[in-house]
């Protein structure tokens, strides 16, 4: 894969009605992988760490930070959270692939100086299967 801009890591959200809107305003976005092993490790192991393959419990997050620019991404968040929904979200991968998939919510924080703009953070975490689909 070649150098990509960090802005073309999209973070999508759907609106309720099947639509996926990128979430707006979104300077730094993150989407990371994770897969819990099982150590399958006996005394006939060598002294070998052994993992069952295809085992354990693999999840997503994904995170991004920036600043209020669409009120309609803004009150579908602040929606989506205070009433503790999980839709789906998707994830443009440039020259990678998308990610799709539930997520929740699990933070979304507000902050801002007196001389800038305001500005917020948002942490979500997968709540399903997510699917993976190469472009």
């Amino acid at each position: 894969m070649v150098a990509q801009s960090g802005k073309d890591l999209l973070i999508k959200l759907d609106d309720g009605a099947g639509t996926f809107l990128t979430i707006a305003g979104l300077r730094a976005t993150r989407i990371s992988f994770n897969a819990e092993m099982v150590d399958i490790t006996s005394l006939e192991s060598g002294g070998w760490r052994e993992l069952l393959g295809g085992a354990g419990v693999r999840s997503a997050t994904l995170s991004g930070a920036g600043v209020f620019r669409d009120d309609a991404t803004d009150l579908r968040a602040q929606d989506v959270f205070f009433n503790g929904m999980v839709p789906q979200f998707q994830v443009v991968i440039p020259d990678f692939g998308i990610v799709e998939g539930p997520f929740q919510i699990t933070s979304l924080e507000y902050s801002g100086n007196y001389d800038g703009e305001a500005t917020y953070e948002m942490s979500m975490a997968s709540a399903g299967v997510v699917a993976f689909t190469a472009i």
